[in-house]
């Protein structure tokens, strides 16, 4: 049997310090057997050195077209732009199965190269749940955001300037920690769709920072919205993706009340472009650069904040978690009838026999 190839290219998405495999896992396939060729480049959180002293291959960036044809190019965002067919392997997120702008672009170039994708978000287990997500650290950084805008409004601050990813949570939590000490109260934080991954996040970082939570679910939620008691908390984090039309959990109606205290909304699941949004009161994502909006103004304002890759402001916590979720799959690659990769390839073949 010859020896699985595992290629890391380098990210090129602006800001993006992320990576699907850290050098531990690289290690850990190593020692089954793979050879792990990692590209240089200036954006991964771990250095090319950690790769090295582990025995990796390590390789110009931006080389991967020229690997071997039977490597596996392993990525986490996009491919840059280009035109040239897709003649190898490739598992990220592609982003392309939804009609997203540029995905008929990207399917093309495969079908011309011959080339295979396993999209990163549809590589599901036999439960058909992904295998891997960066789900708790989303609601982590999440949560942590919502009450940093907070703490700032209450100190009578900029509701936040622009951010930039930390090098760990514990300098995250002492940010944050850091002015919580300065203002009169702590806040109250209420999470919906606190049992999933992304809620589970939210509630740890609610408990690192000793704040009181009320903590909402499936059960909570079945009556149906909206739901003036979030006007109860400061700080209302929202974990919950929502795939079939409920009545929304906020309307500007239901938030209009003179007793609201709640002052920040993190929208975690951020999807102000889908049908079935349960946060229907604002219409962009926010970003790093500018982190939040204002949906009400006036003396009792509130803020939003809706960025689409919260996990990229902890890129070292966020990899290592989700690196050990896909390390163990990954380590199967040298068999693709596996029910995971043949999934994964059906899906790809669905969407492309069209092209």
């Amino acid at each position: 049997m010859s020896q699985t190839h595992l290629w890391l290219r380098a990210e090129t998405k602006p800001h993006e310090q992320r990576t699907a495999l850290t050098p531990s896992g690289a290690k850990s396939l190593i020692d089954t057997g793979f050879k792990v060729s990692v590209e240089q480049g200036p954006q991964n959180i771990f250095h090319i050195e950690q790769y090295q002293a582990v025995g990796c291959d390590i390789v110009p960036q931006g080389s991967w077209p020229q690997a071997p044809k039977e490597a596996f190019i392993l990525g986490l965002k996009e491919l840059p732009e280009d035109r040239f067919p897709l003649i190898h392997k490739h598992i990220y997120f592609a982003h392309a199965y939804k009609a997203q702008a540029g995905a008929a672009q990207i399917l093309s170039r495969f079908t011309q190269g011959k080339g295979e994708l396993y999209d990163l978000e549809f590589l599901l287990d036999e439960n058909n749940r992904r295998i891997a997500a960066f789900g708790y650290w989303a609601g982590f950084a999440g949560a942590a955001l919502g009450v940093w805008a907070w703490a700032n409004k209450a100190l009578g601050k900029q509701v936040m300037a622009p951010i930039s990813s930390f090098p760990d949570q514990s300098k995250l939590i002492e940010t944050v920690s850091l002015l919580l000490s300065q203002c009169a109260s702590k806040p109250k934080v209420m999470v919906i769709g606190a049992k999933g991954r992304s809620g589970s996040g939210a509630i740890g970082l609610a408990k690192a920072l000793q704040l009181e939570t009320i903590e909402w679910d499936m059960a909570e939620t079945a009556v149906g919205g909206p739901f003036t008691q979030v006007n109860d908390a400061d700080v209302l984090v929202n974990c919950v993706l929502v795939n079939q039309d409920l009545p929304p959990f906020v309307t500007f109606d239901s938030l209009d009340t003179a007793s609201r205290k709640l002052s920040v909304i993190t929208d975690v699941s951020c999807d102000p472009y889908g049908d079935y949004n349960p946060i229907r009161i604002y219409e962009r994502c926010t970003t790093f650069n500018e982190p939040t909006i204002e949906v009400l103004s006036g003396s009792n304002s509130l803020h939003l904040i809706a960025i689409d890759h919260l996990p990229s402001l902890l890129p070292k916590e966020s990899s290592e978690d989700y690196g050990q979720q896909l390390v163990p799959y990954l380590a199967t690659l040298n068999d693709l009838r596996l029910p995971v990769w043949d999934k994964a390839l059906e899906f790809f073949h669905q969407n492309t026999t069209h092209l």
